[in-house]
């Protein structure tokens, strides 16, 4: 049985995707949290906390997020970095209400070819009020296509840049 605080439905989820990639490569595409606009429909951008060269375990940030009809839904999530593990894991969670909420966690498993990425949800807590309102809006289908949608967004983003053509060496005259 799950806990008061949550429904069974919103409670944890995750999407795998084969991407012909290395795993750093990934990592190091994910974990740069200022493009997940460029995979996320959700998050569209985020904004480091303090200057930060790469995301280490501690690290903070703002993430601006658009949802519901026509995205016209606009909310900010403080989060902080939970793992900074490169080429393996990278994981942060997000407040609600001052609390942390939500724990968003990407994994990178060697496959033959490339790399499994696992995206994964895990609900800690959510205030009564976005339970309502997650009930009518379905709110576990929405992360989970969402999530699928990210990982299918930056596999056609790292694959383009691994199998990119290499430039034709020119012709030089004898």
């Amino acid at each position: 049985m799950p806990p008061k605080n949550q429904r069974w439905w919103l409670t944890t989820d995750q999407v795998d995707l084969d991407i012909t990639a290395d795993a750093t490569v990934l990592y190091d595409m994910v974990s740069d949290l200022p493009r997940i606009g460029e995979w996320s429909p959700e998050c569209e951008r985020v904004v480091w906390e303090g200057e930060v060269d790469a995301p280490v375990e501690g690290t903070t940030f703002f993430g601006h997020n658009a949802v519901g009809p026509g995205r016209r839904i606009r909310y900010k999530r403080h989060g902080q970095v939970l793992v900074a593990d490169r080429g393996k894991e990278f994981a942060f969670i997000t407040d609600e209400g001052g609390r942390p909420s939500t724990v968003w966690r990407y994994t990178f498993t060697p496959v033959d070819g490339g790399t499994r990425v696992t995206e994964s949800y895990e609900v800690r807590w959510i205030p009564t009020w976005a339970r309502i309102v997650d009930v009518p809006t379905n709110r576990h289908r929405e992360l989970v296509e969402n999530m699928r949608t990210t990982l299918e967004r930056l596999k056609v983003a790292a694959e383009s840049q691994t199998t990119a053509p290499a430039s034709a060496p020119e012709e030089t005259s004898r």
